[in-house]
């Protein structure tokens, strides 16, 4: 009996997929993209339209010939890639690699892995989309042209072994723009003054100084403070005026990417890479017992927080039952989002609020739990009513002085009731309650507090707001954030250190010189206006080659003027006092893909490398040596003994130079949102506080010993 061959990305899908479709189908899986452009040449023929030149991904051949197999022996055969442009390339080299016509209805698109969505696709194949295949081809080649010609450029003035990308180059570009704006900083003074005051019979309440003479003021110096203060003895307080309203807050709409990478960053300190790859799982299926292998959440890969009128019907009548009608939305429907968006897919929502995270824990990894029960309470919370808050603003008159004191209850908590929106600088609404006033009641100051600031530099970026960055400037699309991330992390380029992002003075080096003489490359307005024009590809709007040609000829022009105009850029080494044991020589430091080392100047006739430690000033409490800050294969900074070997205490926890006061032992700093707290490694001590699965020992680093490049091997 003839049967239909359908082909997916990944075996997890295939697996999943399978059981939805009976014994009349063959599921089996590509493994991603089949065909690509050579690693080891160009690959793309300018001078005869930008035609690519594409070959069999090396490992890919025995995947392709039973493929090619099953598709002989079948009566049909459909792809099923995933929804996007990436996903409809696949299919198309597939297409051609398996000999089917261009005009057949071999491709088939579903946005949730559940038995009546693919079930649904089967029935409906189409024929593959060029324009979105060509659309895939156009950024692959921009790529190409930018990280196959710049790439060299930088070897020969620099350094050999550096790269540089199309979209990545804007990404470092943002993160050295925002250490500039840092460094250059200069903070200014500033005092505010926060008067307590008490109504007889009421509840204390604060207020701060917001006029002077009618006039919003600003005091700048401790003399200005002082004269206020000296102004305001004696002074008689009472209420001037009370406003009382109600006010509404909106839930936030269902996750796209970028927000999901956000959240889940905020939320759960999630990198952006481990966010999709937990993700994708949930999205490709997880075996639930009896229920069977069944996709958690829709498609991954989204801009829109657009929902199906059905699963928008499930969800409201999901928060009916189990919450009642007043926590329902009457919102009918949101818009999409902000700015140009491709509305290709739904939000990424769980393909049944039904399955509530409580009753799939069992199934799902400790991760994968916490990231669907954040995706589901996002989407829960989307759909219920907006909170209500009681506000109050009170102006007290002092003179020629007014403080002001807000409040805000909750009198309906709506939406919050399952999910609040974390903030990027970790603020959190606090409900501030003033006591019953009227005007004209008067008031005693119980105190008046002066309190200096000073103003900040811009925070520097995290993962999840260098997301939200790229996003809200249109640089790449949902499927390129997490790789963009990882590649400007990869190459030594930026360094992520307890959550931040730093350039490395490679990647200030590389920045200044593309600034310089690239101007359009790194330019974060160019870098939107060619993802718009891809758009417009896909759209079927622009020609690709048009496209490709309109970036090429000023861009190949500026490349040979660069070449000539750059000379060789010295890159000074540090010199340390650390000294070559083989050969005598200061070392020096070096910059690697994994931070910092010590390296021997006289290479290549030396070769002696040493890892760059940094001192912490606290004692190793195993051996009395000094603790040391390191770097993990994926580059996260962790605590060792600098007798490794010999030694090999480590901890992720920052050591504190504070002693446990019980008993002398080592103190570790853990982060509790913004405050700090202290633990003693000591498991006897009543110091140890109750993040006791932190400890030192039990969440070892996967290295111990440091290598040359600071990099860390297993035992």
């Amino acid at each position: 009996m003839s049967k239909t061959l359908v082909i997916v990305e990944s075996p997890a899908k295939a697996k999943t997929i399978s059981k939805f479709l009976g014994k009349k189908y063959v599921v089996k899986a590509s493994l991603g993209h089949v065909r690509d452009l050579p690693k080891s040449q160009f690959g793309v023929d300018i001078q005869n339209g930008f035609c690519p030149k594409y070959i069999t991904i090396r490992g890919k051949g025995d995947t392709i010939r039973e493929l090619r197999t099953a598709g002989k022996k079948a009566e049909q055969v459909l792809i099923a890639s995933d929804p996007d442009r990436e996903g409809e390339a696949i299919a198309w080299h597939l297409q051609n690699l398996l000999d089917i016509s261009d005009d057949q209805p071999c491709r088939i698109e579903f946005h949730e892995i559940t038995k009546q969505a693919i079930q649904n696709a089967v029935k409906n194949p189409r024929a593959i989309d060029t324009n979105r295949v060509n659309a895939q081809q156009a950024r692959r080649i921009l790529d190409r042209l930018v990280g196959y010609n710049l790439s060299p450029l930088l070897w020969r003035k620099i350094k050999k072994g550096l790269s540089a990308g199309r979209v990545q180059s804007v990404a470092v570009r943002l993160i050295c723009d925002r250490e500039e704006e840092i460094q250059s900083f200069r903070p200014e003074e500033y005092w505010t003054l926060t008067g307590s005051f008490v109504k007889v019979g009421f509840a204390p309440f604060e207020g701060k100084l917001y006029k002077y003479k009618g006039k919003k003021i600003n005091i700048g110096s401790a003399e200005k403070i002082q004269e206020l203060l000296e102004g305001l003895k004696g002074a008689r307080y009472s209420v001037a005026k009370v406003i009382r309203r109600e006010k509404s807050r909106k839930p936030a709409p269902p996750f796209i990417t970028s927000t999901l990478q956000q959240e889940a960053s905020r939320k759960l300190n999630f990198t952006t890479r481990k966010t999709m790859l937990i993700v994708q799982q949930l999205y490709e299926g997880i075996d639930l017992g009896k229920e069977g292998t069944t996709g958690l959440v829709s498609y991954i890969r989204t801009d829109s927080t657009r929902v199906s009128e059905t699963a928008r019907d499930e969800a409201k009548k999901y928060i009916r039952e189990r919450l009642g009608e007043q926590y329902v939305s009457k919102v009918l429907a949101r818009p999409s989002g902000k700015g140009k968006v491709q509305d290709a897919h739904e939000a990424i929502r769980p393909t049944s609020v039904y399955r509530e995270p409580d009753s799939v824990k069992e199934y799902l990894t400790s991760d994968q739990y916490k990231l669907y029960k954040l995706i589901w309470s996002r989407f829960i919370a989307s759909m219920m009513s907006p909170a209500i808050f009681d506000t109050t603003s009170v102006d007290i008159n002092a003179g020629e002085y007014l403080f002001r004191a807000t409040g805000s209850v909750i009198k309906f908590p709506g939406f919050m009731k399952v999910y609040t929106e974390s903030r990027d600088d970790g603020e959190k609404d606090e409900e501030k309650q003033i006591p019953e006033l009227n005007e004209g009641d008067s008031l005693k100051a119980r105190s008046l507090t002066p309190k200096q600031h000073f103003t900040q530099p811009p925070p520097r970026y995290t993962e999840a707001t260098l997301v939200k960055t790229l996003e809200e400037k249109g640089i790449g699309r949902p499927s390129t954030y997490a790789p963009i991330v990882g590649t400007i992390i990869n190459r030594g380029y930026v360094v992520r250190d307890k959550k931040q992002l730093y350039p490395t003075e490679l990647g200030t080096m590389v920045v200044d010189l593309l600034k310089k003489h690239f101007q359009d490359i790194i330019g974060i307005e160019f870098t939107a206006e060619m993802e718009e024009e891809l758009d417009s590809v896909e759209e079927g709007v622009l020609d690709w080659v048009e496209v490709l040609n309109r970036f090429y000829i000023p861009f190949s022009q500026t490349l040979l003027k660069a070449d000539e105009e750059i000379g060789h850029i010295q890159t000074a080494d540090e010199v340390t006092e650390e000294i070559c044991e083989h050969c005598g020589r200061n070392m020096v430091i070096k910059m690697g893909r994994y931070g910092k080392f010590l390296a021997c100047p006289g290479f290549p006739e030396c070769r002696n490398t040493k890892p760059l430690l940094e001192p912490t000033g606290v004692n190793c409490p195993r051996c009395g040596g000094e603790l040391v800050a390191r770097r993990s294969k994926k580059g996260r900074k962790f605590f060792g003994c600098s007798s490794y070997p010999e030694c090999d205490f480590v901890t992720w926890d920052q050591p504190s130079q504070t002693k446990c006061p019980e008993c002398g032992g080592l103190m570790l700093e853990k982060k509790a949102g913004k405050k700090i707290n202290l633990s003693c490694i000591n498991e006897e001590c009543s110091q140890k506080n109750v993040l006791t699965e932190n400890k030192a020992r039990q969440r070892r680093p996967t290295s111990g010993k440091s290598n040359a490049t600071g990099k860390t091997s297993s035992k």
